[in-house]
């Protein structure tokens, strides 16, 4: 018999001013872009054993995230090497009908977690965990920075009287996850915007 899910609270919170959501003309396909992840990182200010348990859980949630976004391709079979053949590599691109190209880093910039109790439910403790992310693209084959996001939650939920592993592994997914859509939805959404026109001197 299945155990009944403990009740879970996402706060969902944005840290970057956001950009308008992309709307693209009536019908038409919105772009797609190739997300290569190179490496999720802590921050100056994020360590101990909380980092340390957070780091490759937010890893494989960016690596779930880019393999399954509509907008995004995660492996690009058979393109050439940019770093040797840029050329071959945008022709690729183009081929596949791919706007662009970046390898992504994502850097944890807050993780933390505490426990506390729960009013009218003696013996029963909430555990409220908060993930802050940046994540930087950096355009293949050029090397130039390309986008930047940011993405923030707080999940809050109910453990009982211990903490268990899986509670734990469940509650830092579900920040994860949430995190870093909102990142992606925020890179995504910067991206579409025109290109800012030179000013004028």
């Amino acid at each position: 018999m299945m155990r009944p899910m403990r009740p879970l609270l996402a706060i969902l919170t944005v840290a970057l001013v956001a950009a308008p959501a992309y709307a693209g003309p009536h019908g038409k396909a919105k772009p797609k872009y190739h997300f290569l992840l190179h490496e999720v990182s802590l921050g100056s200010d994020v360590s101990g054993d909380v980092a340390e348990f957070a780091q490759p859980r937010v890893k494989a949630q960016v690596e779930k995230a880019f393999a399954s976004h509509p907008q995004l391709v995660a492996a690009l079979d058979g393109a050439p090497d940019p770093a040797t053949d840029a050329k071959g590599f945008r022709a690729f691109l183009k081929k596949q009908k791919l706007t662009a190209a970046y390898k992504v880093n994502v850097e944890i910039t807050l993780a933390a977690e505490e426990t506390e109790e729960v009013d009218g439910k003696p013996g029963t403790q909430r555990l409220v965990v908060r993930l802050g992310i940046k994540m930087f693209g950096e355009t293949m084959p050029e090397r130039v920075m390309g986008f930047s996001g940011e993405g923030s939650a707080t999940i809050k939920q109910e453990i009982g009287k211990k903490l268990r592993t899986r509670d734990r592994e469940f509650a830092w997914d579900s920040a994860a996850e949430l995190a870093i859509n909102d990142a992606i939805a925020t890179s995504l959404a910067k991206l579409a915007l025109p290109p800012a026109k030179p000013s004028k001197k």
